[in-house]
């Protein structure tokens, strides 16, 4: 068998082997800062934008009204997560990307362009319909679609599919609800502060039901589907490009056509708004529901398929594959990790968990074809990064096997493509002995 390959050079070297320095906008703390104060500034302005339209009162009574739903969304969109959870920083700047950035953007297009409608037409109630139909789908997805398209193009490694595209997607859509629910529930203060309103009957409460109870998950549901075109845009092979162009696209429109049956149907009168919501949003939330869920399982089953191999290796112990693959196991190892030995193992645990699935997930890739270059290298990561956390995962995954999984047929008739290499004789740290992807074509 050929010996191991060479680690990449670094990125930019030169030929003759002298890495060269990146360009100032190339360095990672140069773009966390960028953006980091992109983001701030994007949540001052709109947090004044807010407070000038609702004013102080009105403003604290939206915020503590739109609060209310959002730990319940997030938590939802986490839970989906659970079988390769991504970085807290990417969920974060999704929240915030959508809270703070993407507002901004919808606040200051839609009044822009509602009011030059208006102005060129001389109908201002024709202006506000078309943007509330037309005009704001178009920006407000688009707004929210760019978080999803940032992490697709500089987060990939923590974007495998659907689900990633779901997630992220979700988080984006929950910030951004969330100020635009500050926005409507403090205007709505504000219109019972003139008008006396108060109680059931006033408009406050109203509009909390219509936006809180009721639709709660509106704008999830919409950008849910351009997370899905972009999660199906990661599981194409590199070669398919248009594919990778188009299935986002795709679910952009149709986050799009959605959210402008949503907007229109309260043109329609009061009758007219539960019709949409009786016969569209709540089969679709349903549906889109159930296809995450489904993805979800095949996830695991992904997971208790490829890692196998891995055991006939004997990269792992012949239990894990199981206790990997299912939630409740998994769950256990980690109480059993910090019953045992602190937070730190339980953090051991959960991250060998995680990258065991990436791992899984990168040799279904292969074997499907559409694994990159560098299969081998990222395969040789991952495998370092599960043997340096082997003391403390291994025990408690066999605890958690033994507790959940059934027998493991262990032994010769795999039938999961390349078999690894195995580990040293000499108990050194593992390295992938292919010279080159096994599952190129």
């Amino acid at each position: 068998m050929a010996s191991s390959p060479p680690y990449p050079p670094y990125p930019g070297a030169a030929p003759g082997g002298t890495p060269r320095h990146p360009h100032w906008w190339q360095r990672p703390a140069v773009r966390y800062g960028a953006m980091v104060t992109l983001l701030a500034l994007s949540g001052l302005v709109i947090l004044a934008l807010v407070r000038e339209q609702t004013g102080t009162r009105g403003f604290l009574v939206g915020l503590g009204l739109a609060v209310l739903p959002v730990p319940l969304l997030l938590a939802a969109f986490r839970w989906l997560g659970r079988v390769e959870p991504g970085p807290w920083r990417n969920l974060l700047f999704a929240f915030a990307w959508g809270a703070c950035a993407a507002a901004l953007i919808a606040i200051v297009a839609n009044s822009f362009a509602t009011r030059w409608i208006a102005t060129a037409t001389a109908d201002p109630a024709g202006a506000d319909t078309l943007g509330a139909t037309v005009i704001a789908p178009v920006v407000e997805e688009t707004a929210k679609a760019a978080a999803v398209l940032l992490l697709f193009l500089f987060r990939r490694r923590d974007f495998h599919g659907i689900l990633g595209g779901v997630v992220a997607a979700g988080f984006t859509a929950t910030g951004f609800a969330f100020t635009e629910n500050v926005l409507y529930l403090g205007n709505a203060f504000g219109t019972d502060e003139l008008t006396g309103g108060s109680g059931i009957a006033s408009v406050t409460a109203a509009t909390f039901f219509v936006r809180i109870v009721m639709s709660p998950f509106a704008h999830p549901l919409f950008t849910v589907l351009t997370g899905i075109g972009f999660g199906a845009a990661a599981l194409a092979a590199d070669r398919q490009r248009v594919r990778r162009v188009l299935l986002p696209l795709a679910g952009l429109l149709l986050a799009m056509g959605m959210h402008a049956l949503w907007n229109g149907s309260a043109t329609l009168g009061q009758f007219g708004f539960i019709a949409v919501y009786g016969a569209f949003m709540v089969p679709a939330f349903g549906l889109l529901t159930w296809l995450v869920v489904w993805t979800r399982q095949r996830e695991l089953r992904t997971v208790r398929t490829e890692l196998p191999a891995y055991a006939v290796a004997g990269w792992l112990r012949p239990a894990e594959p199981f206790a990997l693959g299912s939630m409740r196991a998994r769950r256990l190892a980690r109480k059993f990790a910090r019953e045992h030995g602190g937070r730190p193992a339980a953090r051991a645990v959960a991250q060998y968990e995680a990258y065991a699935t990436s791992l899984a997930f990168l040799r279904h890739r292969g074997r499907a074809g559409k694994a990159g270059a560098d299969f081998v290298t990222r395969e040789r990561e991952l495998l370092l990064e599960l043997w340096r956390r082997r003391a403390a995962a291994r025990p408690a995954l066999e605890h958690a096997a033994r507790l959940t999984a059934p027998p493991v047929p262990y032994g010769a008739g795999w039938a999961y493509g390349p078999v690894p290499a195995r580990w040293p004789a000499q108990g050194q740290p593992p390295y992938p002995e292919y010279g080159e992807n096994p599952y190129r074509r």
